[in-house]
């Protein structure tokens, strides 16, 4: 498994590098990734289905405990199912796609770096499925929206696909940094960070509110990535990618990856705190939107991906629950919707590349040679309608059945209802598009808009290479539905993944004349009337529209919040960073000091033995009055030399401390410090004057007093914290194994230059590059008669363009410090 998430990553970025030499060939190169997943799945699939998980583990952070651990259970076997099954067939689908009309028309050279991004998301959303760890999980799911967004704005030229790949960006990237808040609050809860080790130890919220936090927070990341409501605004917009992306991403793989998760966690979590109420409710909102808007639009593509939204819902509503027979259903509507849906954008896909438009009201019907691809729509759009004996009919008939049997929790009626209504409106959105396909739209007057109708029926058909894929995902929608024998022990053993105690029913196309197959003759009947009656329904939903309007879509929510937080951006920056020194520094300080004071004060024990003995007295006041000097004096020189005896003193009390080396080191460092303060500063003018306004003052005293406590703090509580350690301390290892390894009895000689060797050579070559650049200042400040003579003249050598005359003009460096000496001059005047 970790070698297929390899060959995906590495073969993505070989296509992106070769994309412009490979064209649309790219695509043929990145359908080697996922038939190589998908034959490897075929050859576990055995063992899998008999209930042996495939695992793998590979440790990665040893210190922290994180490992990359891998897991294919008959779940994530559907879900790998989909994701490279039907990726593959969209990789053959995009050969066709991006074939233009006319054989010299060159293939655009964004094309293979389209196809190297899309082996790279596979990669990703295969390790989605396949992670057992909730880290490792969450960065293939963060994956998945940074290559979403790339896939959507490939065509960067494109305004409009750069401001959808933004909002895509922005929605489902908040929503991952929210998921990970309650990724890591379950996982600290559980004890384990591993998802199967947690489904057998699900912790319970009971009391526990940052629980019960985390689970929302896990629910609002899936409800981002899976676009539900108030979320869903960025799947419509992500349209205007290229088909074989919509058909691949937002259909049948990334926007199962919030209901995947949900699918995961609801088996442990579904009874426990606010899920329930919370996913059934976003739930039922999203399918009953979705569906009313999917049945507005005039754009074959639009209509499908509301049409999704919608769908995407009733996965929530089938998953979300905790009841396993209730997530039965929920199985074999995750595959029947990706086997329908897809080859549904695919036959938008080729009605687009061939005729160039999508909008119903100017097709006008297909002629012959269309055949092959309007039987593949209209399959496609009689499954998601629910019609027998497709396979969607089947799921549809097993959400009915398993709500009826087994809806025994509060809110299970209406949920039951908005399924009914929301199915009806499938149907009706279903048999619009097939409408559409047929040209009925084109001569409708009420909803004829558009004086520009394309003769479709002259269209050029397309090849069987073409329509291929998408024939061959319809065929698997009827034989499925047909014969469900061929998923049915997918099916249950996926079920039994996520609930390891179900009793799962055998998948049939025929269950009897119960209540679930009433409520289908109900929605069948009803979105045959709604089909019908379909100016009329159009009618009112556009008085409806009207009537609604004061309320904002989602569309508009997305934009108020974005303009929003550009201005509060705008005016926090204003505010925060205004170009004060002084200030940035005083902030900086305020809350490296401060924060850390929190904790410091609550451990804070006295003040000890203050002072040792007299001396300390004396050292002391030397720091203090230099310390008050630096800060009060007006001349930089001065000034240096306060900060020097302040060193100074310090010194002195390592000597009185019993350290003599670090006594010597410190009086070095001070006094290379202070001669370079020297040199630097007779440059600069001798005296400097206080501009700020008088209220600075106060302030700034008043930050100095705070961080010199919080110091003074933090160095009593952690010397007296040694003592309170239990356990070896590395004090006392150094001392232990100076003589024994080190060969030395000066402990501290030892680990400057045994132990923490390599520190003390970094330090050296620090001081070695600043002594070295000090000297090049000083040297290059000094008066040209004190240099003696430039190499040019001991040799009477004449540079290239020079009229004999040697130096007439200075180097940068000189001409700046001849400016920085006669500033010096002017202050001494």
């Amino acid at each position: 498994m970790f070698a297929l998430l390899v060959l995906h990553l590495v073969m993505g970025i070989a296509i992106v590098a070769a994309g412009r030499q490979l064209g649309r060939q790219a695509f043929a190169v990145a359908a080697v990734a996922p038939l190589t997943t998908v034959i490897w799945a075929i050859t576990q699939a055995g063992g899998v289905l008999d209930g042996e998980p495939v695992t793998e583990s590979f440790s990665w952070v040893d210190g922290l405990g994180i490992s990359l651990d891998l897991r294919l259970d008959a779940f994530a076997l559907a879900m790998v199912a989909v994701v490279s099954g039907i990726g593959f067939l969209i990789c053959l689908y995009a050969l066709s796609y991006f074939k233009p009309h006319d054989p010299t028309t060159p293939v655009k050279s964004n094309v293979g770096r389209l196809a190297g991004t899309m082996t790279i998301f596979a990669g990703a959303m295969l390790g989605v499925v396949l992670s057992d760890h909730l880290i490792a999980l969450f960065i293939a799911w963060e994956l998945t929206s940074i290559t979403s967004y790339l896939l959507i704005g490939n065509d960067d030229t494109n305004p409009r696909a750069r401001a959808a790949a933004l909002q895509a960006i922005l929605i489902t990237g908040m929503g991952g940094l929210v998921l990970l808040a309650g990724l890591t609050i379950v996982g600290q809860a559980a004890g384990t960070y591993r998802l199967s080790e947690i489904i057998e130890n699900a912790p319970t919220t009971g009391s526990s509110t940052a629980l019960n936090a985390g689970l929302i927070c896990v629910l609002i990341g899936a409800f981002t990535k899976s676009a539900q409501a108030p979320f869903s605004s960025w799947l419509p917009g992500a349209m205007v990618a290229p088909t074989p992306v919509s058909a691949y991403l937002h259909s049948a793989t990334m926007v199962k990856a919030g209901v995947y998760l949900v699918a995961r966690m609801a088996p442990m979590f579904a009874t426990e705190g606010n899920w329930r109420v919370v996913l059934l409710t976003v739930g039922a909102a999203t399918m009953l939107i979705g569906g009313l808007r999917a049945l507005r639009q005039h754009d074959l593509k639009l209509l499908l991906a509301y049409g999704t939204v919608s769908q995407l819902g009733f996965m929530m509503l089938l998953f979300g629950t905790g009841d396993d027979h209730i997530a039965q259903a929920g199985v074999v509507l995750l595959l029947a919707h990706g086997a329908f849906k897809a080859a549904l954008f695919m036959v938008v896909g080729i009605v687009d590349h061939e005729v160039g438009t999508r909008d119903i009201r100017r097709l006008t019907g297909f002629g012959r040679g269309w055949r092959p691809t309007l039987v593949a729509g209209v399959v496609g759009a009689a499954s998601m309608a629910g019609l027998p004996p497709l396979f969607g009919f089947i799921s549809k008939e097993k959400a009915l059945d398993g709500y009826i049997e087994h809806g025994d929790f509060i809110g299970s009626t209406v949920v039951l209802v908005v399924i009914v209504v929301a199915s009806i409106l499938t149907f009706a959105y279903s048999a619009r598009f097939v409408l559409g396909l047929f040209g009925v739209f084109a001569d409708s007057e009420f909803e004829a808009s558009c004086d520009d109708a394309v003769d479709s029926h002259t269209a050029h058909a397309p090849s069987l290479q073409f329509v291929g894929p998408a024939l061959f995902l319809s065929a698997f929608t009827l034989a499925a539905g047909c014969a469900p024998v061929i998923v049915d022990r997918l099916v249950e053993m996926a079920t039994l993944a996520l609930h390891p105690d179900a009793e799962p029913k055998p998948v049939h196309l025929w269950n009897g004349f119960n209540t679930a197959f009433m409520l289908s003759l109900v929605v069948i009947g009803t979105g045959t009337a709604l089909t019908v009656f379909r100016s009329r329904v159009a009618a009112t939903q556009s008085v409806t529209s009207k009537a609604i309007r004061l309320v904002p879509s989602s569309e508009q929510s997305f934009n108020f919040l974005l303009r929003g937080v550009g201005v509060v951006a705008r005016r926090v920056t204003g505010l925060l960073q205004n170009g004060s020194l002084p200030i940035y520094v005083a902030v900086i300080m305020m809350v490296v000091t401060g924060v850390p004071l929190i904790a410091f004060a609550q451990e804070w024990t006295g003040f000890g033995d203050v002072i040792e003995t007299p001396v300390h007295v004396v050292l002391v006041a030397m720091i203090i009055v230099a310390a008050l000097g630096a800060s009060i004096v007006r001349r930089r020189i001065a000034a240096a030399l306060m900060l020097g005896a302040v060193g100074y003193a310090m010194a002195g009390l390592y000597v009185v401390q019993g350290a003599p080396d670090l006594a010597l080191t410190q009086f070095a460092i001070e006094t290379l410090s202070t001669v370079l303060f020297v040199l630097v500063l007779r440059y600069l003018p001798s005296t400097w004057t206080h501009r700020a306004p008088a209220i600075a003052a106060p302030m700034r005293i008043g930050v100095s007093v705070f961080v010199g406590v919080s110091v003074f703090v933090f160095a009593l509580v952690a010397s007296g914290a040694r003592s309170d350690v239990s356990g070896p301390q590395q004090s006392e290892m150094m001392v232990e194994n100076s003589l024994t390894k080190g060969k030395g009895s000066n402990v501290v000689n030892v680990i400057l230059v045994d132990f923490r060797g390599w520190d003390t050579m970094g330090e050296i070559t620090v001081l070695l590059v600043a002594a070295v650049g000090a000297v090049s200042l000083a040297r290059g400040g000094r008066r040209r008669d004190e240099l003696g003579p430039t190499f040019e003249e001991i040799f009477d050598f004449e540079p290239d363009g020079a009229d004999g005359a040697v130096g007439d003009s200075e180097s940068p460096a000189s001409s700046l410090m001849s400016a920085a000496a006669r500033r010096d001059e002017e202050g001494h005047a």
